[in-house]
């Protein structure tokens, strides 16, 4: 079951300043990365001063085993999101080519990891993010794990509303996974990969009509390189903010496209 409520490392998280951000990524992320990274963390970014903190702060508080690499793609920021990264001593790439497939294969190709884990400039991740979603690619059955999301309230909006979109709309992905198609619920904010089988499928070149998340699962499916592997528990629930929805009109009108996804594509 999905959180009605915030969790506790989410509102502290929002309680610090950015100065106060910026002296725990610096501390967090010289343990989290342990030399030669085994984990690569790709963030696309274009604009994301108010947000960019926020990922790379509860990423690098994730507590873990595994030695993990951060990198931040800078793709035609005009703010001082890059300023923000570099000043957190975390890596940032710069990707002229505008949109966020040539944001993740500037991130794909600049990764040292063994393993790709996709993330969001204005999402934030709990603290066993990593060992929750890594653990399902040490099995060469399994091509790609992705996770839940939920959405963080906007000033002044009920975080419980959310919650009931949430739940609802998790039936319309149960219904997409067992009867459409289960890569349609592959999302950039919360999946990961192998980077080795990701070049070898032309990373995240899709056609027009398809999002890049998704059809790199079809990709690596159809490639021989495993299943698809949802992880249902909380430890890889990522937070992000609604304004994907509010651009989408709202609550109602983003569930009645994606209704109309569902069962009236094309329409």
């Amino acid at each position: 079951m999905r959180p009605a409520t915030l969790p506790s490392y989410i509102t502290q998280l929002f309680s610090y300043s950015n100065e106060e951000k910026i002296a725990l990524i610096k501390r967090q992320y010289a343990a989290l990365l342990k030399g030669q990274p085994e984990v690569t963390v790709v963030i696309p970014a274009y604009n994301e001063e108010e947000n960019i903190l926020n990922p790379l702060l509860s990423i690098s508080a994730n507590i873990t085993s595994r030695s993990v690499e951060l990198i931040v793609v800078n793709n035609n920021c005009t703010d001082d999101t890059e300023a923000l990264v570099l000043a957190s001593g975390v890596k940032c790439i710069r990707e002229t080519t505008k949109g966020v497939t040539a944001a993740r294969t500037a991130g794909l190709h600049a990764a040292r990891g063994k393993y790709i884990l996709n993330a969001d400039a204005d999402s934030i991740y709990p603290p066993t993010w990593i060992d929750a979603m890594i653990p399902p690619l040490d099995d060469n059955k399994v091509a790609i794990t992705y996770g839940m999301f939920a959405f963080l309230p906007g000033i002044g909006k009920a975080r419980f509303t959310y919650f009931l979109y949430e739940n609802v709309a998790d039936m319309l992905r149960w219904y997409k996974r067992n009867f459409k198609e289960e890569a349609m619920n592959v999302y950039g904010c919360n999946s990961g990969f192998r980077k080795e089988q990701c070049l070898q499928v032309d990373a995240y070149e899709h056609p027009p009509g398809t999002n890049e998340d998704g059809w790199l699962a079809v990709k690596l499916r159809g490639k021989g390189f495993g299943k698809l592997h949802k992880v249902y528990n909380n430890k890889a629930l990522v937070w992000t903010v609604d304004r994907h929805l509010q651009n989408d009109g709202g609550l109602l009108k983003a569930f009645t496209m994606r209704i109309k996804q569902v069962f009236m594509p094309g329409k």
